[in-house]
């Protein structure tokens, strides 16, 4: 049996071409792509306002099933298909989000896809890229520092300083900086309140900015954000401050979506990166929307689960971008199919026929769930070593029973070679013209009813509990004019319920709802649930353990 490269080593020895030649392959000409060296690139803002009458491609998106420790390759089967796309004859471009430094020295290592279906520089897209991170961290942080900074000098605007909403972000794990106290020291130093740090993927910025069409959209949206509230309880916003201009300025260049290439030199868009199980998890607004101007199929993935990404995907991207998705891949994978129906991680490698069946309940509540939203579904068996053919037609069989067909993708180990029956499904459904894409709720339903629909529809839960603060905060936020807008659920990505061991597709649980916060810039009221965390912390034994650098000078353990 042939030796079976590391996802590095394949990195490695990609055979990467100049990102001018990539961007010849959409017609991008060479003045409007920026450089980062020879493999990355920006598109300028003046070739992507020339695309916007051009007609739109077919939107692919790709989800999965809630996600376990065996592995599903959400990612990699983005990457593959849009190879794979390109391989039976379509232009197809992968969008993709960034890789945060928080999981990548906490839990995950790199997230650039794996096997023959990768975007490269791995190295690069997991690390400091080119800087869209780090302007976002630092206008966020502009704006705190403002909103101290006003406060001090006077507080012009009557900010009530134990109502500031607004706190701080860094782009890493670190649960010691959730709660802390600032301002200390005297009077030269200012009022010492209350306040924390979030990871910058949760940052209302970082939303703003994937969900902003330009320049001008970026800077309304960051004008209206929430930064306190007076004694009176009416808000202040940044642009109170005159906190806008001087953001938008620091993100003049992260707006602009990266070209990168996947290991077949196909083109890819990898651009913002909000998280997905305490955000909206969906790649950029711009980079989707151009990609569909420049190819006749865009691929694209939404964070974790279905019930969390591809319901965000649907009712908050697509909404406001006025997005249409053709068809959705689910991906699912043998050995979680197992995990779901209670094997052990270690047992992962014995043929167990029965528990891939039951654990198949967990994919079948995927597969309703989208299909609720008018879009036709297929899923993508993303092909281990380990699986026997017994186990893929358990899996083929339950499908089937759905209505759904479940196809074999073999893109780790072959690349565009090992995807093209998926590859030629997605084509079959996004030809059709099969897809009634609708959000699951309207505009106009009472915003705990949305909260409601979304437990209910999609995590099947039994009911959401909510305490009386928060229900009369929703409805102030009614009174305010912004019952319009739709929700974001923070939710253990684990589960469809709260409980992050809680496996399989359970019913009747419990939704609890914690907390709200109005995020009036980026459009959505972000609901959290449970036990989750707008700043993770990081494992007993993280990876940033295991990420050094060898005697070549190479990045190890990113993999």
């Amino acid at each position: 049996m042939a030796e079976v490269k590391s996802d590095i080593e394949i990195a490695r020895a990609a055979n990467k071409k100049n990102i001018m030649e990539i961007g010849a392959k959409l017609n991008i000409p060479s003045e409007h792509l920026l450089p980062y060296g020879h493999d990355k690139a920006k598109i300028s803002a003046e070739f992507i306002a020339a695309q916007r009458e051009k007609k739109s491609g077919k939107l692919i998106l790709v989800t999965a099933i809630n996600p376990t420790p065996a592995g599903e390759g959400k990612t990699t089967t983005t990457v593959g298909l849009g190879d794979g796309l390109n391989r039976i004859g379509k232009k197809a471009i992968v969008c993709i989000r960034e890789a945060s430094l928080g999981p990548c020295f906490g839990v995950k290592g790199g997230a650039a896809g794996g096997g023959y279906a990768q975007v490269v520089p791995m190295e690069d897209m997991n690390l400091h890229f080119t800087g869209d991170f780090h302007a976002i961290t630092s206008a966020h942080n502009l704006l705190s520092a403002l909103i101290d900074n006003h406060i001090y000098w006077g507080n012009e605007q009557n900010i009530d300083i134990r109502r500031v909403a607004w706190r701080r972000v860094m782009d890493m794990n670190d649960r010691a900086l959730r709660q802390i106290t600032a301002s200390l020291g005297g009077v030269p130093n200012g009022y010492p309140r209350e306040t924390g740090f979030d990871i910058t993927v949760a940052s209302e910025v970082m939303a703003i900015l994937c969900l902003s069409m330009d320049l001008k959209d970026l800077e309304k949206r960051l004008g209206n954000i929430i930064i306190a509230y007076r004694r009176d309880k009416s808000p202040v916003f940044a642009r109170d401050i005159k906190a806008d201009g001087a953001m938008t300025v620091l993100l003049k260049d992260a707006m602009q979506p990266n070209l990168v290439q996947t290991l077949e030199n196909n083109p890819a868009f990898v651009h913002g990166g909000p998280f997905a199980n305490i955000a909206h998890g969906c790649n950029s607004v711009v980079a989707t929307t151009t990609a569909l101007k420049l190819a006749d199929y865009v691929v694209t993935e939404a964070g974790f689960g279905a019930d969390l990404g591809a319901e965000k995907f649907f009712d908050i991207k697509c909404r406001k971008a006025g997005l249409k998705p053709d068809a959705a891949v689910i991906v699912a994978t043998a050995r979680a199919m197992k995990m779901n129906g209670g094997v052990k991680k270690d047992d992962l490698g014995k043929e167990n026929i029965e528990a891939v069946r039951k654990g198949c309940a967990n994919l079948g509540r995927h597969i309703q769930n989208v299909k609720k939203f008018g879009v036709p579904v297929v899923v993508g068996i993303n092909h281990f070593i380990s699986d026997t053919e017994g186990e893929i037609q358990a899996i083929k069989d339950y499908v089937a029973t759905l209505g759904a067909e479940a196809i074999l993708c073999k893109h780790w180990a072959r690349g565009s070679a090992g995807i093209e029956d998926l590859a030629n499904k997605v084509v079959q459904l996004a030809e059709s013209g099969q897809s009634q894409f609708a959000p699951l709720y309207p505009d106009d339903m009472p915003l705990f009813h949305k909260i409601e629909t979304i437990a209910k529809d999609i995590y099947h839960a039994g009911e959401v509990i909510a305490d009386k603060s928060v229900r009369d905060q929703l409805r102030a936020w009614e009174d305010q004019g912004y019952g319009h807008l739709p929700i974001c659920m923070a939710k253990t990505q684990y589960s469809f319920s709260t409980d992050p061991n809680l496996r399989g597709a359970p019913e009747g649980h419990t939704v609890p709802v914690r907390e709200v916060r109005l995020s009036a810039g980026a459009g959505f009221i972000v609901v959290i649930t449970g036990e989750i965390m707008t700043m993770p912390g990081l494992p007993k034994s993280p990876s940033s353990e295991r990420i050094f650098l060898n005697e070549m000078g190479q990045i190890e353990g990113l993999f």
